[in-house]
C-alpha cells in the first residue's frame, strides 16, 4: 500500500470545511481593509530565497530544491514574501501603486522533522503592505491581525511587539550581543554556539532549555537603536495603545528570516506547547532593493493555519465551524423516479440548496437510515 510522505497530512472533507471557514473569514475581513489577493507559482528560482530569506536560516537550510529538465535550481516555497516581491518589481507595480495592498492563501514546504504544529507541508495565510514607511502601516497590520483572531474567537492569545532597527544601528546590536554570548559559549546549546557565528540574532529565538538562563540576560535592542528607528517604533506603540490593542514589549524577540527590519511582532497562543507563535511578521525595508527593484518600504505577517486552528480547538472552537451540511436528500427507488429526482435536484440546486441525490439500489429503509445519520434535515 503507497501512503502519503511523512510530514504531510491529507486534509479530509470533515477538515477542509474548518480550513475553508477560517481563509473565508480572512479573505472577507483583510478585503475591507483594501487588501487584494495575490496567487504566486508553488516554485521559484532558488536563488530568489537564498537572497531574500538567506541560506543561514531555517528555512533556507530546509528548502526542497531540485533541478529541472535543463539544470536550473528551482525549489518549493518556503514562505511566501519572497515571491511577492519578486513578482512586484517583476511587474513593475511600484510605478502604479503607492501603497501595494495584497494577501495570500497556500502551501509552503520546508524540510524539517516533523512534530505536532510543525509539518513539512503547511498552510499560510498572510498580508503584504509594500509602498509605504509610516508607522501607521505597522498598526493597521498588527490591529487587523488581533482583530481577525478576535473574529475567530480564538481564546488566551497575547502580541509581542519589538524593533530591530535597521542594518546600520543592528550591526551595533550585534557585535555587542556576540560579544556577550561568547562569554558564555560553553553553556550554549550546540545549535546556537554556530548560530553565536554565523546568525547570531537567532540565538534569542532558541526555546532549549540550557539556552534560557543565558538569554534571559541578555542585552536588548533598544539602547541601540538610531534616532529614526526609535522614533519609528514609539510611533507604533503609540499608535497601537490610541487603538486599545494589548500588546508586550519584548526586547529579545527575533524572527527566523534575514530580511527583517524595524517592527516585527509575534501573536502567542496560550493553549499551543513549544510551537505557540500563531503569527509572526515584521517590516523588510530593504528587501524590495536586495532583490533589484527601487529602494520600496514594505510590511507584512504570516499565520500558521495549522497551528491556529489547533489553537481554536482547544479553545473550545469546534472543527465543524463552517461546515454547511446537506439540507435535502432526494430518495429514489426506481428508474423513472431517478429522473424525476434529478429534475427536482436540478432546480433546487439552481435555487441554492444543497441536495444529494440517492445513486444506489437500496431500498426506502436504507436510505432514510442514511439521511438520519447525515442528520440531512429534508427528504
Amino acid at each position: 500500500m503507497i501512503h502519503s510522505p511523512r510530514g504531510v497530512e491529507d486534509i479530509l472533507p470533515r477538515r477542509s470545511s474548518f480550513y475553508q471557514w477560517v481563509e473565508r473569514e480572512a479573505s472577507f475581513l483583510f478585503s475591507r481593509y483594501g487588501y487584494e489577493e495575490i496567487r504566486t507559482p508553488t516554485f521559484e528560482e532558488t536563488d530568489l530565497f537564498l537572497r531574500s530569506i538567506g541560506g543561514e536560516t531555517d528555512a533556507g537550510k530546509n528548502m526542497y530544491t531540485f533541478q529541472d529538465k535543463k539544470g536550473r535550481s528551482l525549489s518549493l516555497r518556503p514562505e511566501a514574501t519572497a515571491s511577492i516581491i519578486r513578482a512586484y518589481i517583476q511587474h513593475k507595480l511600484y510605478r502604479q501603486e503607492e501603497l501595494w495592498r495584497v494577501y495570500y492563501l497556500g502551501s509552503m514546504f520546508r524540510y524539517e522533522r516533523p512534530q505536532r504544529g510543525r509539518l513539512r507541508e503547511f498552510h499560510q495565510i498572510g498580508v503584504e503592505a509594500i509602498g509605504q514607511a509610516s508607522p501607521w502601516v505597522d498598526v493597521e497590520l498588527v490591529e487587523m491581525v488581533v482583530r481577525f483572531f478576535k473574529g475567530l474567537s480564538l481564546p488566551r492569545f497575547y502580541t509581542r511587539l519589538n524593533s530591530i532597527g535597521c542594518r546600520s544601528c543592528r550591526a551595533g546590536y550585534e557585535e555587542n550581543l556576540k560579544e556577550y554570548l561568547k562569554l558564555h559559549l560553553d553553556s550554549l546549546c550546540p545549535v546556537c554556539r554556530e548560530r553565536c557565528e554565523v546568525n547570531t540574532l537567532r540565538v534569542l529565538d532558541c526555546k532549549s532549555d540550557e539556552c534560557q538562563p543565558i538569554i534571559k540576560k541578555a542585552p536588548g535592542i533598544e539602547e541601540y537603536l538610531c534616532e529614526a528607528c526609535s522614533s519609528h517604533f514609539e510611533e507604533v506603540r503609540g499608535g497601537l495603545e490610541e487603538l486599545g490593542v494589548e500588546f508586550t514589549v519584548d526586547s529579545h524577540l527575533v524572527r527566523g528570516l534575514d530580511y527583517y527590519t524595524r517592527t516585527i511582532f509575534e501573536i502567542i497562543s496560550c493553549d499551543l506547547g513549544a510551537q505557540d507563535a500563531v503569527c509572526g511578521g515584521g517590516r523588510y525595508d530593504d528587501l524590495v532593493e536586495d532583490l533589484g527593484g527601487p529602494s520600496t518600504p514594505a510590511m507584512g505577517f504570516s499565520i500558521g493555519v495549522e497551528r491556529l486552528l489547533e489553537a481554536l480547538e482547544k479553545g473550545g472552537v469546534e472543527s465543524s465551524r463552517g461546515k454547511e451540511g446537506t439540507v435535502a436528500y432526494i430518495l429514489t427507488l426506481d428508474g423513472r423516479s431517478q429522473i424525476k429526482g434529478y429534475e427536482l435536484a436540478s432546480f433546487m440546486r439552481s435555487e441554492g440548496v444543497k441536495v444529494e441525490l440517492n445513486m444506489s439500489q437500496r431500498g426506502l429503509s436504507s436510505q432514510l437510515k442514511l439521511v438520519n445519520r447525515k442528520k440531512i434535515r429534508w427528504t
